[in-house]
């Protein structure tokens, strides 16, 4: 009986661990940024505050990324970033980017084109802009994921 319940307690214990990596490694981010641009950095400070681990990358050419990463023009904005199998584009909101990891859905990833004012990062007093976050794939297909006012 003693080693059928150490049995049991090194699978729950080894299942535990498993699942707790998992959900770390799913809150790590690498953020593609202009190495000038203060509103990625302030959304970078925004993913931070959110629980996310974020890594950097600053360069003066975005635009490969964002062609390799299978973006258009409609969908662009300042910065780019993929977590897991997901592209990140823009100032989409941390908890957003939480429920695309938690629901998984079929897509390439989440959008916030252009630069929306009150957006994470993009905040400037009370001034806050209606936007969409936008949920696309690689056949060019597109739904809105969530909306601000």
């Amino acid at each position: 009986m003693k080693k059928h319940s150490l049995a049991l307690g090194l699978m729950a214990a080894l299942s535990f661990s498993t699942t707790a990596l998992a959900a770390g490694a799913a809150q790590s981010i690498h953020v593609y940024k202009s190495p000038t641009c203060g509103c990625c950095t302030d959304w970078v400070k925004h993913l931070e505050e959110n629980g996310f681990e974020v890594e950097v990358t600053e360069t003066n050419n975005l635009n490969p990324i964002k062609a390799d990463a299978g973006l258009t023009p409609a969908l662009a904005s300042c910065h780019t970033a993929f977590i897991g199998d997901y592209v990140i584009e823009g100032h989409v909101p941390a908890s957003d980017i939480q429920r695309l990891i938690a629901d998984a859905p079929k897509a390439t990833g989440l959008s916030v084109p252009g630069m929306p004012m009150g957006s994470p990062g993009m905040e400037i007093g009370d001034r806050k802009d209606h936007y969409k976050v936008i949920l696309f794939n690689d056949a060019g297909q597109t739904r809105v994921f969530a909306e601000y006012q």
